[in-house]
């Protein structure tokens, strides 16, 4: 008897179909060159409530880039709680937040294991970070909430960040994404914050040429540009004007301290737009 809950693939060898453009040559894939103005982040889609057995819950996805090729990022966030922690926990008289960041293994070109490797559990750690000084914590006194991002699909490649050693670049976007979706989800399970946290990017960049000189652009796509050489990740509270985290990495001259200043100035106003998105979304949602 045919197993019919098993699809089986084509009798014979299939060819990948091949796109053209409006002038009929073949797409170029892996291409350079950003698409937007430097200070432009990308188009974003924001919706909370997608999951009806959590807490609270939302759903967020940046659009690609069509010059390299390259996906759109993809973020789901769940908030289960506050609720009792057991009791052989030690007493906290404040709320314990608790940080899962986890990419699906079909997020990436490359497949990513089930278990969570440095790179993942780095990123838990600074999400944990950035919501920590948003959450009026004394709220909930022996209480505990978990937050769970999975990361359905990446933005980057990740076997050109493994051969270039370094997919700290691509992390940066996963993590201010990561930080934007998970204060929706925490708004919409109402739990109480003294404001809502957004994530942003700022990185300087070098393009291709011998004349190109860097420049700073916000929320980048590494596959846009030829070379990233600095980059920061900011958790921006805008209406206490407040920063409750930030990573910064990069080889810039230590000498240049305005570098840093606009790297972090620009990465505050990447922020601030993606914290536009957040608050209409919330709006939309309670309207």
């Amino acid at each position: 008897m045919a197993d019919r809950r098993r699809i089986n693939g084509p009798p014979g060898a299939t060819m990948a179909p091949v796109f053209e453009d409006d002038a009929g040559q073949p797409e170029i894939k892996n291409g350079k060159g950003r698409d937007r103005a430097p200070n432009v982040i990308r188009k974003t889609f924001l919706k909370t409530g997608v999951t009806p057995s959590a807490s609270g819950s939302a759903y967020l996805e940046f659009e690609g880039s069509s010059k390299s090729g390259v996906s759109g990022l993809k973020l789901s966030c769940t908030v289960h709680g506050p609720r009792s922690l057991p009791r052989s926990s030690p007493f906290s008289p404040h709320i314990v937040l608790s940080a899962h960041v986890k990419y699906a293994p079909f997020a990436t070109k490359q497949r990513r294991g089930y278990l969570r490797d440095p790179s993942e559990r780095d990123l838990g750690t600074h999400l944990e970070t950035a919501l920590r000084g948003a959450i009026i914590a004394d709220r909930w006194p022996k209480s505990g909430v978990d937050i769970i991002i999975s990361i359905i699909e990446g933005d980057q490649d990740r076997e050109t960040s493994k051969s270039q050693g370094d997919e700290t670049w691509d992390m940066m976007n996963v993590l201010s994404g990561c930080i934007t979706v998970a204060s929706a989800a925490l708004a919409d399970a109402g739990i109480d914050c003294v404001d809502t946290v957004a994530g942003g990017v700022a990185a300087l960049v070098q393009d291709a040429g011998e004349d190109s000189t860097p420049r700073i652009v916000v929320d980048p796509i590494p596959s846009d540009h030829e070379k990233v050489l600095g980059a920061c990740c900011v958790a921006y509270l805008p209406t206490r004007d407040e920063i409750t985290n930030l990573w910064f990495k990069g080889d810039l001259p230590a000498a240049d301290a305005g570098l840093y200043t606009q790297l972090v100035e620009n990465g505050i106003q990447a922020s601030r737009t993606a914290n536009r998105v957040l608050v209409e979304c919330l709006c939309e949602a309670t309207s």
